[in-house]
């Protein structure tokens, strides 16, 4: 069992390094139908922001494609907002925490800043606050958030393989040595 205590992130200075997942947590993980929903997901809204930061890039570069850069954006918030309700189910189920569980403590908090930088978009537009380029740098700004934020969880991800392949040579030995 992992002992958390002191720093929410769940790291522990001058201590051994912390399993990601508990067995038990690896279990839920594995068996949830969300977290086949997060993995479609988050390559989806990869290729979204990819195209709409072409647009918003465009519209930058040129002066045209305001419209389309909009659209854009909109889109890649209505995924954003989907992902993040999803994954917030996904941590419920794993962790037993809809937000800030300590495994994922530091991403969750990165990603109420891509979530505010997106909102903040929305309402500018929707309001008619500020000019173009304002609400396209707004957009850029959480587009930079959520690169950061796709790094944290892509190195999670790698980290829990890892501990995974750690995890099943041990096994793997242990049954050779039995």
């Amino acid at each position: 069992m992992r002992d958390f205590t002191g720093d929410p992130s769940g790291h522990r200075s001058n201590a051994a390094p912390v399993s990601l997942y508990t067995a038990e947590e690896r279990e839920r993980r594995d068996s949830t139908v969300w977290t086949l929903v997060q993995g479609v997901l988050a390559p989806i809204q990869f290729i979204i922001f990819l195209v709409s930061l072409s647009l918003v890039v465009r519209y930058f570069a040129t002066g045209e494609g305001a419209f389309a850069a909009d659209v854009s954006i909109i889109v890649k918030t209505l995924t954003l907002y989907t992902i993040m309700v999803t994954g917030s189910i996904w941590e419920k189920v794993v962790f037993g925490k809809w937000l800030f569980a300590p495994a994922f403590f530091w991403e969750d908090v990165f990603s109420m800043l891509v979530l505010a930088l997106h909102t903040l978009y929305l309402v500018m537009l929707l309001g008619g606050i500020g000019s173009v380029e304002a609400r396209m740098g707004v957009a850029l700004a959480g587009y930079g958030a959520y690169i950061i934020n796709a790094g944290q969880f892509l190195w999670k991800l790698r980290v829990a393989r890892l501990e995974a392949a750690k995890q099943s040579d041990s096994h793997g030995a242990l049954a050779v040595a039995s």
